[in-house]
């Protein structure tokens, strides 16, 4: 990892957006739904999008615009993380960038337009420019084909039977009206569009009420629990109760972004030293970019009873020279630290 660099990070908020604003077309920074992919062309397959440990097809958790100023190559670029949501597992993680110049083969050079389009009726979009099509579950690479309607896309077998079971058994036979038919799967995850604001810097009005709330339920303790809480007092401890500090001001934030920062960890257990963090296949090594909260979990509502979606902290890592192998979609890296890991 490259040395870090202190600087204000930027904050995410999750937000009620209408839909069109979260097309790819308007380079939209978003949670849930299904992607909204950034480069056409070299999308990521089913075995990319499968969960390393259960094999299960990912679901798409969120997408943040970051470009490169000063990049020519990087005019949009984007990154893409995927969780595995299927109980027991409910453990995969993977991330993907992709990045094109100003001039490309699928956006205007001008900028989006700040106005809604005319609406030509809800149907989704199943189909890329590039002719790419996309799973009717998840919005993901659909190169399987359904046997009976030939226009029916999937990523894999398990999304095929849960889409023939929900509704396209009747509808295979109205092939014209397809994208007008998608039901509900219960796969997705809500949809949200992700604010960006810079993040003030605490005032030490906060940081010392925060201590002083500490001291002030301490001078209640027996002596003896004063005691043996001195010998447990720990780094985790300390570290647990720095991250709460951190986010006091806005404790709504479900992400923050600083390339080359230094993330902020719930926990002194299970932080990654350089040599967990995988250097890049273009041999760069990879950095710190940003960093979901345990907060964007709310939004997701992925609780379930037994194993559910779970985390302390997602910190994102990669390549520190943004680095283009080939036209398409390159896989980064993704540390997760758990909430287990904090007292």
């Amino acid at each position: 990892m490259a040395a870090v660099r202190a600087a204000a990070a930027e904050l995410g908020f999750a937000e009620v957006a209408p839909a069109w604003r979260l097309r790819s077309e308007h380079f939209p920074s978003k949670v849930g739904g299904r992607p909204a992919w950034l480069g056409a062309a070299g999308l990521p397959g089913p075995a990319e999008l499968a969960c390393a440990l259960c094999g299960r097809p990912l679901a798409f958790v969120l997408q943040l615009y970051a470009p490169l100023p000063g990049r020519a190559d990087a005019f949009h670029r984007g990154l893409f993380l995927f969780c595995c949501r299927a109980p027991p597992c409910c453990a995969g993680l993977r991330v993907f960038r992709n990045q094109l110049p100003r001039k490309n083969d699928f956006y205007s050079y001008e900028p989006p337009s700040e106005h809604p389009p005319p609406e030509t009726g809800e149907s989704t979009c199943l189909q890329l420019k590039s002719g790419a099509h996309l799973c009717r579950v998840c919005g993901c690479l659909g190169p399987k084909t359904c046997s009976r309607c030939h226009k029916a896309r999937y990523c894999s077998k398990e999304h095929q039977t849960l889409d023939w079971r929900l509704g396209h058994k009747q509808a295979c036979t109205q092939s014209d009206n397809l994208d007008n038919t998608v039901p509900d799967h219960n796969f997705l995850f809500p949809e949200f569009e992700i604010v960006i604001e810079t993040e003030d810097e605490i005032t030490p009005e906060v940081a010392e009420k925060d201590e002083s709330e500490v001291i002030g339920s301490m001078g209640e303790a027996p002596e003896e629990d004063l005691d043996s809480m001195a010998k447990h007092e720990s780094r985790e401890d300390k570290m647990f109760q720095k991250f709460k500090t951190k986010i006091a001001l806005e404790p709504e934030q479900i992400l923050r972004y600083g390339r080359g920062i230094a993330p902020i960890w719930i926990s002194g257990e299970n932080i990654p030293e350089e040599k967990d963090i995988p250097d890049c296949p273009c041999g760069a090594k990879r950095i710190f970019e940003f960093q979901v909260m345990p907060q964007l979990l709310n939004y997701l509502k992925a609780d379930r009873l037994g194993r559910s979606v779970d985390w302390g902290v997602l910190a994102i890592f990669t390549c520190a020279e943004s680095c283009r192998l080939g036209t398409g979609y390159t896989e980064e890296f993704v540390w997760k630290q758990d909430v287990a890991d904090a007292p």
